[in-house]
């Protein structure tokens, strides 16, 4: 039987209805019921951040809690399912329509790219897996960082020069041609390394075997079945819908300016969308609780390569002892906003959240941010009341 009919015609229309009910649990309020999560979240706050919004679901129930204020000049705390620029966190997502189509029989994991995409001249030796698992060698068209401190800039993506052209459009094509006119990183499937590029590539490859716009895909496999209502693929929409919070980038000049309105079209299939913390634990929890992939194509996904732990649009995190594994995407745009995704192996336990703060050209109090994510995550995912995640 073909897998992917039976999930497109069978499970994805029945699939909202489930998940949906799946989320359906009591929020309990965060200073009363889990002060240590709170004690948690503010301590991004006391560390310089400006705003944090955190969203758990465990066996507990959910709980969400907020510390600091929605922007500069306001005592109010970010809504606590507010939308924001999520970054990379798209790339699971990408990740997903990419190998739904492999379940379909309309890609094939280790076929060359450059069939479906003549046009682009890519190395043959360039598979959809290597694109998902960053191996490619492509270089990455927002710079390349080398371990010897040198750096081969890429489009305007950080610091002053990005701010003074936040609101310029790219078209996918566009970054991708600058980056094959790079000398690639590595030579295919010899190496990993994070690239954005690999990410637009796919893009693109999702819309010629679909016949369809990315967005659309998004919202026909994804969106809709999952009814994610506060989830959007912005395109060169620059405003974030409804309630937010804010980030902010201080120039070398020292003027703070509010960059919650910005163009991610920079950055496409790669880390262009908007989001809420309920959406993404719906996302997650649907994802790894085998809902959106048949079971071969999430254990595919899930397998980490040994240089960075990166499956196929996923990180594989060891929590350590009594604590076990997690998958995580977390993500950030080039300034002022950064996002959590994590869960547990059976999508049942997840965190999702998002942190707002004041950047610059030394990245500010972003220093601390790995630092007290971990602190979270391990409070979250190796609760000793609770075991370690399964």
């Amino acid at each position: 039987m073909n897998t992917s009919k039976v999930l497109r015609r069978v499970a994805i229309p029945a699939l909202a209805a489930a998940v949906l009910a799946g989320t359906a649990t009591p929020a309990l309020a965060a200073d009363r019921d889990r002060p240590e999560l709170q004690k948690t979240v503010q301590a991004y706050i006391d560390a310089g951040f400006l705003g944090v919004q955190v969203r758990i679901n465990d066996e507990r129930g959910e709980w969400t809690g907020s510390a600091g204020v929605r922007k500069l000049g306001s005592a109010a705390k970010p809504p606590t399912n507010g939308r924001f620029w999520t970054g990379s966190v798209i790339k699971p997502f990408t990740a997903t329509l990419l190998l739904q189509l492999v379940a379909e029989g309309k890609l094939t994991l280790d076929a060359p790219v450059a069939d479906h995409l003549p046009e682009f001249g890519l190395d043959r030796r360039i598979t959809v897996r290597m694109l998902l698992q960053h191996t490619s060698g492509l270089f990455n068209y927002t710079g390349e960082y080398y371990e010897d401190g040198t750096v081969k800039p890429g489009i305007l993506a950080t610091g002053d020069a990005w701010l003074a052209n936040r609101f310029r459009s790219y078209k996918p094509e566009e970054l991708v041609r600058l980056a094959l006119s790079k000398q690639p990183r590595f030579e295919p499937g010899t190496g990993q390394n994070y690239s954005n590029t690999n990410y637009t590539v796919a893009l693109m490859l999702i819309e010629k075997v679909t016949g369809r716009s990315y967005t659309e895909e998004m919202k026909r496999r994804i969106l809709r079945p999952l009814g994610l209502k506060g989830t959007v693929v912005p395109g060169d929409k620059t405003q974030l819908p409804g309630p937010h919070a804010h980030g902010y980038y201080r120039a070398q000049d020292g003027r703070v300016a509010d960059i919650s309105r910005q163009n991610l079209s920079l950055l496409a299939g790669a880390g262009d969308l908007i989001s809420t913390t309920q959406d993404l634990h719906t996302f997650f929890s649907a994802l790894n609780g085998g809902k959106l992939l048949p079971a071969e194509l999430l254990a595919e996904m899930r397998k980490p390569h040994p240089k960075m732990g990166y499956g196929l649009g996923l990180f594989v995190q060891d929590l350590g002892p009594n604590c076990g594994s997690v998958y995580q995407h977390n993500g950030s745009p080039p300034h002022g906003y950064g996002t959590l995704m994590y869960s547990s192996p059976d999508g049942k336990k997840t965190l999702t959240a998002s942190v707002t703060w004041v950047d610059s050209a030394t990245r500010g109090p972003a220093k601390d941010f790995q630092k007290l994510t971990d602190t979270l995550v391990k409070q979250v995912f190796c609760d000793e009341q609770t075991g370690p995640a399964q």
